[in-house]
């Protein structure tokens, strides 16, 4: 095939996603009728019709937004950018699983990172510092067992994850987005955007320009849970979006994971739902390695690094210091409650609170509670 047929067919794909209320369902029911979307737009209005009703088929009967065609292929045509449509050898093969595969993809960056077994790691937006530091460090391990990271690059959960993975010399880390793959959302989260799209992969279902949209969530997290083996949630209030990964993940049949946490936090509690619910309880990226080996086609290594507690300096400073440390314990606790356990005024526990969390030992949470790191 010549390029100027590959330029013509990507073009019709183009077309296809771009039409105005045709959904990824029709364009798949489009599709499985007509074949190709070449024969989708030389099919007559009426046979149309026949297959998505009178108000689809005149959708599709108007003249292409040839502006945003234009726009799609001169992107794809950049150094590192790629659009994979259901017809391309290279479309993610875990996705032509799931129940609803979107028609086009727009990716950005190493496209072999869709070859490998991938793992989802998603959590709070709001994640306590000990939640980051754990999607990190279980990121990293992973990374380096051979797995893919896949998460949405959210703050919190979500970007410590993409950065644990980074960390890895192979950077297998793929940030499926609710945005166009031209567009950065958070903005807090773009330097480690054009980290990911230089070492790793975006990947997007929308249209290039498209901005973020709270519909757009959900359909971005069927595909990070679609793209894995399994889903590890790593800190989860109730109504977390990360349940809903972890539920699509559910009807997948794939596994999902849950890292347990302090029954007094309000971000441990999607965590203790889902083990409740039948996921796997994990303190090490081991309890992972062993449920998914026997799901690869190819094994990974025998064993792989636990996932660490986060390393702290021995040395907890004078007395002082070390008797506030044990009244913190390892649990949000509120300012009152911690002078009640020390027998200390709130103002010199301030003082000292300050101290520690400069040091990094300790953490200032919402609601006036500490947590020790």
């Amino acid at each position: 095939m010549t390029a100027d047929a590959d330029l013509s067919d990507l073009a019709a794909w183009l077309r296809l996603t771009l039409v105005p209320g045709i959904g990824p369902a029709q364009q798949r029911k489009l599709l499985s009728a007509f074949g190709l979307p070449r024969q989708i737009f030389d099919a007559s209005r009426s046979s149309l019709a026949s297959v998505v009703g009178s108000e689809a088929a005149d959708l599709l009967s108007a003249s292409p937004d040839q502006a945003a065609i234009d726009t799609a292929l001169a992107w794809s045509s950049e150094d590192g950018n790629h659009i994979l449509t259901l017809a391309d050898a290279a479309y993610p093969r875990a996705l032509l699983d799931i129940t609803d595969p979107p028609p086009l993809l727009y990716a950005k960056g190493n496209l072999d990172l869709l070859d490998r077994p991938a793992l989802a790691i998603v959590g709070a937006r709001s994640a306590t510092p000990q939640g980051e530091e754990n999607a990190h460090a279980f990121a990293r391990h992973l990374c380096s067992a051979g797995l893919t990271i896949v998460s949405g690059l959210a703050l919190g959960i979500d970007a410590a994850a993409h950065r644990g993975a980074l960390a890895d010399e192979s950077a297998a880390t793929i940030a499926v987005i609710g945005t166009g793959a031209d567009r950065i959302y958070p903005a807090r989260n773009a330097s480690l955007a054009r980290e990911i799209a230089a070492r790793g992969l975006i990947l997007s279902e929308f249209p290039l320009g498209s901005a973020a949209q709270r519909h757009h969530f959900p359909r971005r997290n069927r595909l990070i849970a679609g793209l894995s083996l399994g889903v590890l949630v790593v800190e989860a209030a109730v109504g977390s979006g990360s349940l809903i990964t972890a539920r699509l993940a559910t009807e997948d049949g794939l596994e999902v994971f849950a890292i347990p946490g302090s029954i007094h936090s309000p971000l441990s509690r999607g965590c203790h739902r889902l083990i409740r619910d039948g996921a796997k309880l994990v303190e090490t990226a081991e309890d992972i390695l062993e449920e998914l080996r026997p799901r690869l086609g190819s094994p990974l290594p025998a064993s792989a690094p636990a996932a660490p507690s986060p390393t702290h300096s021995t040395n907890e400073g004078d007395e002082p210091t070390k008797r506030l440390l044990s009244a913190l314990g390892h649990d949000p606790v509120d300012i009152d409650t911690l002078a009640l356990r020390c027998g200390l005024t709130v103002d010199s526990l301030y003082a000292m609170l300050l101290a520690m969390e400069l040091d990094g030992r300790i953490a200032r949470l919402p609601g006036n509670r500490f947590q020790r790191l």
